[in-house]
């Protein structure tokens, strides 16, 4: 599988999944969990027993409680925590609302979306210039043509 945030710490033997394939769920703890290439993660399922059952899994989101999820430092998030926040430049602009997160492999790249238009804002110290949990809120400091 293919890791948000690389090794996937919160993927531990034991540890209790959801896997999400066209709108339906299903339970299951994973078996094993192994680093793989650059982003990847072998996983072993339980009920996942031969290449088959593995393949037909292609394209399934592993969904982790929150709970499960590794503690973080103070000025760390977690991508599900900022989803929905809105984003606004530090002259007042608003721009809309974080709708994704990716990753580029030089950094993360925030998809915000709002008034009929999408933004693609990278999450490097030199842009963000606050993440404010309470209000629900970033601030940017765009470099030239960012918005554009």
């Amino acid at each position: 599988m293919r890791a948000y945030q690389p090794p996937a710490p919160s993927l531990v033997a034991g540890v209790e999944v959801v896997l999400e394939q066209r709108g339906r769920r299903v339970p299951t703890r994973v078996l094993s969990a192994a680093p793989h290439a650059r982003s990847q993660v072998l996983l072993g399922l339980e009920g996942t027993t031969d290449r088959n059952a593995a393949e037909a899994l292609v394209g399934t989101r592993v969904l982790v409680a929150a709970t499960s999820l590794p503690p973080l430092a103070e000025d760390e998030f977690y991508y599900h925590e900022i989803e929905g926040f809105e984003v606004a430049t530090t002259d007042g602009r608003v721009l809309g609302q974080v709708a994704e997160t990716f990753a580029t492999g030089a950094n993360d790249v925030w998809v915000v979306k709002g008034a009929g238009r999408e933004y693609l804002i990278p999450a490097i110290a030199d842009v963000v210039r606050e993440i404010n949990r309470e209000q629900r809120r970033i601030v940017i400091e765009p470099m030239p043509g960012l918005l554009d």
